[in-house]
């Protein structure tokens, strides 16, 4: 097919076919009558066609298109379909014809039935997670792999998207755009990627392709976990026999859609791909020119087929998002964008040798210190990384007044870090920073024109590379010529130190952790030219290290996420990767104060430098502490136990009350998790903890219904009067038995069901009733007290009781090891009779010292008081997002102790575990830490550091409200 008749094709629109024209067709041709649904395209007619024999596709297209190029489509679907592809099957004609050619109206057609593939593309999906991409890629290897064996005659045709042709296809096309900075861009583009390509095209392979496996044309149906499930692979209409490498280059184009703006979101696909059915490096390398090309050609497509048929809706809607796509491929150089993609396939990229002489020659290596400024730097305290200039003040510091100082290459700046972002931080060096103490000479590495871009800075354009730097001094005019070794000018400050192998490229210092290894490829390491060490050591492979844990750690021991961010520092309400990212920690109810107190680290190591030992010996920490703890308690406790956990601290609540009572029944409630030891984890029935829970209780345990207001047995506030009936039955049963009650454990808030306030009035009765059986009533306060519900100290506070025995840990000691039981003197002496009690480090000094300073900073820092004022404002927000999404079931809880619930139906309450799943793994991605909890695994159980403020909660509630809204 010429050219000409190319572009002919690219000018039609589409065929003018009406419903009712169509439904004739049907009748007539293949006997079915039905409805039909317009599918949309861009030069061809499609329907849906819903009819009693089922569903198919009724695809109309103009006569000029050949019958050997249909053909071979329909020979394709046979070929791939024997070999157990996904795709339709060709549905003959009464006539026993796949391909009719009519005529209607004088318009000569082309016309064709098809099976109907159910599902839906992921054209408008928000967000596409890189599992689903990489997916793409592997669906794309796939059929190229099956393809790879077809031939057909009708594949050798003339097609607008064969990217062959695109520079022509560009020619023509590109005055349908008013001449201006869009078309100078757009042209531009394709020209370098024109100049990329040709060297390579005659290294391409080529064979059968789809050329349009994209999110419009893979059909996906979700399954019971909400993960995409492929269904099938439509639209062979660009078929055709050209390069390889150009089916990938279109799926990798439309996938630009969904990449919120990164490019390098395709790389899973690329390496899913090139990891079922490889590719040559030549490929890989042409792969960013055609995705450009790709988008290029997609926009002037759409622009030119609107300018004749400015009626179709399907381009008009199609037209922004591939302006979104061309812009997002135009957004990085092409440099790096081949750097990335040769990576990602695991080609080595050669390390070019620089052919430099010294940059500083005065400049002795030996006066030279290194300045660590990555995230686990000792210069680096109490968040004083956030201070501007931070980084060169350090250099200041530790150069002295007679020697110097550098920063290190290629290392994650602690200074960098963003908080309350969804974007990654640009931490990653790409130079180096050097601070000299007097007046240094600055010669020429080599041979090039010095081009000054600002007041003591500029390049020297070099032929192999470009050397920027700022901080200089008496610089030669712009555009003077320099030989190595000429003199370039002074600095007796802090210089910067840059290389850059592109170009007319101004490199950026710093670079996202995802592109830093491309952006090394284009930006070396200046040691050569500086002549002491000035690198950083790589970090430890995170993979490898969670390998290692795997491997020696027991697994039931579990970690959050499937491949969780490498945590060694943390910052008030933040915690920080190795790579310098700041996640939000909305989940850890351990670090009251948050992480990295400044207070604490001076406690306890002022504390460990005097003594720690167990609690037999005498020292004053321990009665301070204890007599601190009785202050916040009900004036009828007087008496402290101190433990390690919270766990210690249930498990001896209950042999309290086993003591006190001459007892051994317990009354527990369902749903409720209280430890893991055998006594508490024999209270504890959540199964999201322990699956075999409800069918592993020994004899001794007695749970009674959950008290859940929201989705329990009963509901509403006024449910109490229905649960306490439980609570009857169950004291009746051991009255029958003759057998004595021990006590109750209840939390009075219901910690693991995100915070679940009891119905009104519940535990005074259940207090009551329990008392009046010869049990102690046990308020399990780990979780939920200690200030964290804001509007009360004690979660009992809300249900206008005084337990028997109070037991607390988490926040006690913002992370050190520190549990409590308070209670009655009468009720700890009971234990006596049993036997000491000791915990050999529940209680040291350590803890006791730490215990007090938390107390202390959490009045001097109001945090209490922040809890409630902040906390109110939280669960007001979090109740827009129930108005606003129907996912957003309901908000529990107070003050920092917080729950969302997710729910499919508000009828049913139907819980939705898998959506919860998907919301918390995109949150991560966004920079936040969240967890689900409840029996279903479909709450999100907040619990931050009380530090947290408004900006942060901002933040969080506007990353759910963004995943809410994409298609979880």
């Amino acid at each position: 097919m010429p050219l000409s008749t190319l572009l002919h094709r690219s000018s039609q629109p589409c065929p003018d076919v009406s419903e009712q024209q169509a439904l004739r067709v049907l009748q007539e041709h293949y006997g079915l009558s039905g409805s039909l649904q317009p599918l949309g395209s861009q030069q061809d007619l499609n329907f849906r066609v819903d009819s009693a024999q089922g569903r198919y596709v009724l695809k109309i297209c103009h006569g000029d298109y050949t019958v050997a190029e249909l053909e071979a489509q329909h020979a394709a679907l046979s070929y791939l379909l024997e070999r157990g592809l996904p795709v339709p099957a060709v549905i003959a004609a009464g006539s026993g014809e796949q391909l009719l050619a009519l005529d209607l109206d004088g318009q000569p057609l082309r016309v064709r039935l098809l099976d109907y593939i159910e599902g839906q593309s992921l054209t408008r999906l928000k967000y596409m997670a890189p599992q689903l991409v990489a997916e793409l890629g592997r669906l794309c290897a796939r059929i190229d792999q099956a393809l790879a064996g077809f031939t057909h005659p009708g594949l050798e045709r003339t097609l607008q998207w064969d990217p062959r042709h695109a520079p022509a296809l560009i020619a023509h096309l590109s005055p349908v755009l008013t001449d201006g900075p869009r078309k100078a861009q757009l042209l531009a583009a394709t020209a370098k990627a024109e100049q990329c390509l040709q060297p390579l095209i005659e290294q391409l392979p080529t064979q059968a392709v789809h050329l349009d496996i994209t999110d419009d044309n893979a059909v996906w149906q979700r399954d019971e976990q909400r993960q995409w499930q492929l269904q099938g692979v439509i639209d062979f209409g660009d078929l055709l026999h050209t390069w390889r490498i150009a089916d990938l280059s279109v799926t990798c184009a439309a996938l630009l859609h969904h990449a919120e703006g990164d490019p390098l979101r395709i790389l899973p696909a690329v390496q899913a791909y090139h990891a079922l059915n490889p590719l040559t490096e030549a490929e890989l390398k042409a792969l960013w020119p055609l995705i450009v090309a790709r988008a290029a050609v997609l926009v002037l497509s759409s622009e030119q087929q609107l300018s004749v048929d400015p009626g179709n809706g399907y381009i008009r809607d199609n037209l922004s998002h591939e302006w979104e796509i061309f812009d997002v491929a135009t957004s990085v150089p092409f440099e790096l964008m081949e750097s990335a993609i040769v990576q990602v396939a695991g080609f080595d990229q050669p390390i070019l040798p620089l052919q430099a002489s010294q940059l500083l020659p005065g400049l002795q290596a030996s006066t030279v210190t290194r300045v660590d400024l990555g995230v686990l730097s000792s210069h680096f305290q109490a968040g004083n990384w956030e201070q501007p200039g931070i980084d060169q003040q350090l250099l200041r510091e530790q150069a002295g007044t007679q020697g110097a100082a550098c920063s290190l290459y290629g290392q994650y700046r602690l200074s960098q870090t963003h908080i309350d972002n969804p974007q990654e931080p640009r931490t990653f060096a790409l130079h180096v920073e050097l601070q000299v103490a007097a007046t240094t000479e600055v010669q020429a590495p080599w041979a090039g024109v010095w081009v000054q871009t600002a007041e003591g800075q500029g390049c020297l354009k070099g032929e192999q590379c470009s050397l920027w730097l700022r901080g200089l001094e008496d610089a030669p005019d712009s555009g003077t010529q320099l030989i190595p070794g000429q003199r370039l000018g002074q600095t007796d400050g802090i210089l910067r130190i840059q290389l850059c192998r592109v170009a007319d490229l101004y490199p950026p210092s710093f670079v996202v952790p995802s592109r830093a290894a491309a952006w090394q490829a284009l930006c070396p390491s200046p040691q050569a030219l500086l002549g002491f060490a000035c690198e950083a050591e790589p970090l430890v492979d995170a993979q490898q290290l969670l390998e290692r844990r795997d491997a020696s750690f027991a697994r039931s021991q579990k970690h959050y996420y499937e491949q969780p961010p490498h945590i060694e520092r943390g910052w008030r309400n933040y915690l920080i990767d190795m790579q310098g990212r700041s996640y939000l920690d909305m989940l850890n109810n351990v670090a009251v104060l948050g992480h990295g107190h400044p207070r604490m680290a001076s406690e306890s190591a002022r504390q460990w430098s005097l003594v720690n030992t167990n609690s037999r010996f005498h020292y004053a920490a321990i009665a301070e502490f204890s007599e601190r703890l009785l202050e916040l308690a009900p004036d009828s406790m007087d008496r402290v136990f101190l433990v390690n956990s919270g766990t210690e601290a249930n498990d001896l609540a209950i042999r309290l009350a086993w003591a006190y009572s001459g007892g051994r029944d317990m009354l527990s409630v369902l749903e409720a998790y209280h430890g893991w030891s055998v006594a508490t984890d024999a209270i504890s029935t959540s199964i999201a903890d322990n699956p075999q829970a409800l069918s592993s209780r020994p004899d001794w345990v007695h749970p009674v219904i959950a008290p859940n207001t929201y989705r329990g047995a009963y509901r509403g506030e006024d449910s109490s009067a229905e649960y306490l009936r439980d609570v009857d039955a169950k004291l009746q049963a051991l009255a029958a038995e003759q057998r004595q009650l021990a006590g109750f454990i209840c939390e009075p808030v219901y910690g693991n069901a995100g915070g679940i306030s009891l119905p009104t009035g519940y535990l005074q009765q259940a207090y009551a009733k329990v008392r009046a059986a010869g049990g102690v009533c046990i308020a399990d306060e780990v979780q939920v007290g200690y200030g964290r519900l804001g509007e009360y100290f004690w979660g009992f506070e809300q249900q206008g009781v005084v337990p028997d025995i109070i037991t607390m840990a988490k926040g006690m000691g913002n992370g050190q090891p520190l549990g409590a039981v308070i209670t009655r003197r009468e009720i700890a002496e009971a234990l006596e009779a049993e036997g000491y009690f000791f915990s050999s480090a529940g209680g040291s000094p350590v803890s006791c010292r730490i215990g007090i300073a938390v107390l202390d900073v959490m009045k001097e820092e109001g945090l209490w008081d922040n809890a409630r004022d902040v906390g109110r404002y939280f669960k007001a927000r979090l109740q827009a997002l129930v108005d606003k999404h129907p996912l957003a079931g309901a908000v529990h809880g107070s003050g920092f102790y917080l729950g969302l619930e997710l729910i499919r139906d508000r009828s049913s309450l139907e819980p939705a575990s898998a959506e919860t799943t998907t919301l918390c793994n995109r949150l991560r991605d966004l920079g936040i830490f969240m967890q689900p909890t409840g029996d279903y695994l479909n709450i999100l159980k907040i619990k931050p550091p009380m530090c947290t403020t408004r900006e942060s909660v901002d933040f969080f509630v506007d990353s759910i409200d963004r995943v809410l809204s994409e298609e979880l």
